[in-house]
């Protein structure tokens, strides 16, 4: 519940800042939109957590696998 709470107060600060500087939402929307939010995958319930492992897990195997073999 805690961590709940500070979330909503964070969410609460970032939405007054944006108000104060609406210039600096669009360069961080901007920004995030250039580099990703990974941040944003690992938020949530346990079945996203445990998607984006497998998923993470798939990809390093076939990479793995198609450096071995060339």
């Amino acid at each position: 519940m805690d961590k709940n709470g500070e979330q909503d107060r964070e969410d609460k600060r970032k939405i007054e800042e944006y108000k104060k500087n609406p210039m600096s939402n669009v360069a961080d929307s901007m920004n995030r939109k250039m580099v990703g939010d990974l941040s944003q995958l690992t938020k949530g319930g346990c079945l996203t957590r445990i998607i984006t492992s497998v998923i993470i897990i798939i990809i390093v195997y076939f990479l793995a696998h198609y450096i071995n073999h060339n």
